[in-house]
Order: structure tokens, then sequence, then C-alpha cells
């Protein structure tokens, strides 16, 4: 019988780091990574590191075969992936992704891959305590990056639920946390944490870079600023398809942040110094309870919106190494057939 096979599309930061992660889950068990970039060089690199076992230059090959496809590529690529690899796809495959936007990324899945898949939506969080830079590409990868840091899933309204149970299943083999939540609610919520901080970011640069004090400004620029304005070039790209694509959500909480400058800006020319005193604090507070919640994995959540029980690591390779029987169940699970 042939070895369960993962493959991994995207083999950079997160893919990469998804990759080392279940390498040292899976060394004592017979399960096969697959990855692909469409930088050959990239993935020649992820498999000398140890982040794959095999690697395949042409995507369609190194995906047909696969029992669980994840998908580590920027948000712009996903569209066109579905459509290349989705005829492919043998029947019963379970399909997840590491987009930071959740809504389109299921509309896609729906409307591309075949009835016989099942897609499971995801994004991890990166550990804060995975230590510091580089934050992007391959050589930054690590097996702890996930580490008791959350995975959000958003599952599609047609997986089945040993889909479910066994995407939460990889994600625990990751040492994170599955966090089931409503792609619209994972939707508004990520942009004011991870999309409006890359638009904040953009305007301080812009505003700064440009000015015609910046020949002399940039050499009292120290470490407030560094840490302040961290965009890399992959990001760029990134962003832009990030931001158009989930606009309503960051338009209204770009107006929030006006409303609040507007704010400080009155604070600032009446000279009001407890209402500054107050705006800095509330925000030192509140950084230092995120924090504090963060490095503990002390969220006080509540339940998943779609409970599912949560599988050992036991159940999750039982279920991976027992997938003919597993995959004829979910080709038989989808609602869409018919």
């Amino acid at each position: 019988m042939s070895r369960p096979k993962i493959t991994i599309i995207g083999l950079g930061y997160i893919g990469g780091s998804i990759g080392l992660a279940l390498k040292e889950a899976t060394a004592r068990t017979p399960v096969e990574i697959m990855g692909h970039d469409k930088d050959l060089f990239i993935a020649r690199a992820a498999q000398k590191k140890g982040a794959v076992d095999k690697i395949h230059w042409n995507l369609i090959a190194a995906c047909e075969e696969a029992d669980i496809l994840v998908l580590a590529i920027p948000l712009g690529a996903i569209h066109d992936t579905f459509k290349a690899v989705g005829p492919y796809l043998k029947a019963g495959c379970v399909v997840t992704d590491t987009a930071t936007v959740k809504g389109p990324v299921l509309d896609w899945a729906e409307e591309i891959l075949p009835d016989t898949v099942h897609f499971v939506g995801g994004n991890p969080i990166i550990n804060l305590t995975a230590g510091g830079g580089p934050y992007s590409g391959l050589e930054a990868a690590k097996a702890d990056l996930f580490k008791g840091a959350l995975y959000c899933l958003t599952p599609s309204p047609d997986a089945a639920p040993e889909a479910v149970d066994l995407v939460a299943g990889l994600v625990q083999q990751l040492g994170a946390n599955p966090y089931f939540l409503d792609a619209a609610e994972h939707d508004g919520l990520i942009a004011a944490v991870e999309h409006l901080p890359a638009v904040l970011t953009a305007v301080l640069l812009e505003v700064t870079t440009r000015a015609p004090t910046w020949r002399e400004m940039r050499r009292l620029a120290g470490v407030a600023y560094r840490d302040s304005t961290r965009l890399t070039i992959e990001d760029a790209v990134a962003n832009r398809e990030v931001c158009l694509v989930n606009r309503d959500n960051l338009v209204r909480w770009i107006e929030i942040c006006q409303d609040e400058l507007e704010t400080w800006k009155n604070a600032l020319k009446g000279q009001d110094e407890e209402t500054l005193d107050q705006c800095f604090q509330q925000g030192i507070d509140a950084r230092a309870g995120w924090l504090k919640a963060a490095r503990s994995g002390d969220w006080d959540m509540a339940p998943p919106v779609r409970p599912v029980e949560m599988p050992s690591s036991g159940t999750f390779f039982s279920q991976l190494l027992g997938f003919g029987g597993l995959r004829d169940r979910l080709k038989k699970a989808s609602p869409r057939e018919g």
C-alpha cells in the first residue's frame, strides 16, 4: 500500500515551517511530504533543509496523488492554482490554505474545486515567542513557528466532518491550537490586526520618506522607526491583494482610525494633558494585556462556532494511515454531488 501523501505548495516562510513541523511529527510514521514551489531553487533548498521528503517541478504532478493538499501561497495565486490542479485531484482529497482572507477563498473553492474534494480554509497565526527576524522567506522557516499559537479554520459548508477533523489534527501536529470561526467574522477581525497595521506602516513610510526634510530626518530615525516600518518586498504584492479583497472591512477600520486621530489632534491643539495621558496609558495597558495572553495562550475563548472533537496525535495518524477507507467515505460525503 502506498504511503499517505501530504503536498505543500509554496515553500517560503509559512510553507517551509509547516513542512519542518510535519517532518518532526511524522518522523516515525510512513507519511510522505511532497513539496512544490514555482521557484525550483527554493524547492530544492526546502528539501535540503528537511522541510519536505520530495519535490516536483510540475505543479499538477506534485498534487495529483495528494491525500492532503496545503496551499501556502499568496492570496492572488490561489484562484488560478485551484483551476490548474482541481481537475487532477483524486476523489476524497482534503485541501486547505494559509491565506489571511477567508471569504473569497471559500467562494473560489466552491466554484472551482470538484465535488469530490473537501476544502477547509486556514490561517496560521505566527507564534509571538517563535523568535526574531527575518520574517519572510524559507531561510526564516522554523519547526516551532506555530507552537502554542492559534490556527484559524473556516471549513467550507460542504466539507465532511471527517475532512474537518483531519485538518484539525494536522494543525495540532504543527503544535498549534485549531480555532474555528465563520469566514466573514474572521475577515472582519483580521482586517484590524493584520491588514490595517500594514496600511499604517506604509502611510508612515510615505509621509516621512517623501517629506522635504527626509535627508536630514533619516539620520535621526532609530529603533522606534525601524520597528514601526517593517515591510518586505514580498509584502508589497501580498498586501495589495489582501487589502483590495478585504477592502470593505479595511475601509471601516481606516475610518475608525481617522476618528481616533482627530481626537489626538484636538488634544494636542488644546494642550489637553489629561486626554493625552489617558490615551497613552490605555494603549500601554491594552498592549500589555494582549502580550500576556498571547504568551500564555490564555485567551478565555468561547467555544468554536462549529464544535469539532479535537483528535489526538494518534487519531490523526490513524486517520491518515487508514486514508484509503477514509477517502472512500469522503468520496461519498459531499452534498454538492448530484
